[in-house]
Formats: structure tokens, C-alpha cells, sequence
């Protein structure tokens, strides 16, 4: 499962990235390792962009940098 297939409200885990290069470093550089639980806030019409929880901070990806990052779905949904 990706980031890009959690809905509003949704907790998940980060399990992996799939990026590489600069696009793989951004996401390390913005707390996106594996273990850190990460919450859907917002998502756009169509799905992108949305609005990410982490670390107590709300950031934005578009949907194809969402479809990068695979997670484990974490308890129900807020």
C-alpha cells in the first residue's frame, strides 16, 4: 500500500521508499524513514495534492511523490 492509497483521516507507518536520487533524499529530509507514523489531513480533488501529519509537522505532496513512499495502515480512521 502507498501513501497515495490512505484517505482523509487515515494513520499509516512508512515502510519504505521507492524514489531515488534528489526525489528519495527530499522525502529522507523531511522525516519520511521507515517506522515514522505519518496522518492524511487533506487531500485535493483528484487526489493531489494532499496534506500530511508528521512529526508534528503538515506538509503537502502531490500524488505521484505519495505513490513513492509505501506504508502499513495504523489503527481506524479519525
Amino acid at each position: 500500500m502507498t501513501l497515495a492509497d490512505l484517505t482523509r483521516g487515515q494513520r499509516g507507518r512508512v515502510k519504505d521508499l521507492r524514489a531515488h536520487g534528489l526525489l528519495r533524499q527530499r522525502l529522507l529530509d523531511l522525516g519520511l524513514v521507515p517506522g515514522t507514523p505519518i496522518q492524511v489531513k487533506f487531500v485535493g480533488r483528484g487526489g493531489s495534492p494532499a496534506a500530511y501529519y508528521l512529526r508534528g509537522s503538515l506538509f503537502a505532496l502531490r500524488r505521484e511523490t505519495a505513490e513513492q513512499i509505501l506504508v502499513e495502515l495504523e489503527g481506524a480512521s479519525l
